[in-house]
């Protein structure tokens, strides 16, 4: 079993735009891909997890969620190893759309994925309490909407950090302790 670091995408890995449905408005969050090679070097498995509730909105199709998915793993050096998408709509009733924890346990399952030493990393009281409601440690990065979520928040996450470099840099030094 390896442990994993849950990423959230938009906002956290790349810039946040409303509704993201094309290629071309990708633009990386400044040091994602740094940030990647150490958590990679550091024994973590990289698992992106995002909802795209544009898809049961009919704005775009599955298909172009995983292009754009898998540009943005292209554009991070392949370093993303799988990705899980809830395409459902907020108030719909699936287990997969966080703050459900339904991606982390297929994840899990598939990946065998050491859950007691994973983390999640994202900008949204989503993430956070997707990590609480999976039994991951969590980390809250103020780009994105991390900023104004914080106030948000009903518990506080494990690390709060200005961006997924020094969410990287923590959770390294807390690796092994």
């Amino acid at each position: 079993m390896q442990p994993a670091v849950f990423l959230d995408r938009d906002g956290t890995l790349i810039e946040d735009v409303d509704f993201l449905d094309s290629v071309e408005e990708i633009k990386m969050i400044p040091n994602a891909i740094e940030a990647l090679r150490l958590l990679s070097s550091a024994g973590y498995l990289l698992v992106l997890v995002t909802n795209q509730s544009g898809v049961g909105r009919g704005m775009f199709d599955l298909e172009t969620v995983k292009l754009i998915n898998n540009t943005v793993g292209e554009q991070l050096d392949g370093l993303i190893n799988a990705f899980y998408v809830c395409p459902h709509l907020p108030d719909g009733d699936c287990e997969c759309r966080k703050p459900k924890s339904g991606m982390i346990s297929q994840a899990v399952s598939e990946l065998n994925i050491d859950l007691g030493n994973s983390w999640i990393v994202g900008d949204k009281k989503s993430d956070i309490e997707t990590g609480f409601n999976a039994g991951l440690a969590t980390a809250l990065v103020l780009t994105g909407y991390g900023e104004a979520e914080l106030s948000r928040l009903d518990r506080l996450p494990d690390v709060v950090s200005d961006n997924i470099m020094s969410a990287a840099r923590e959770i390294v030094s807390r690796t092994d302790q």
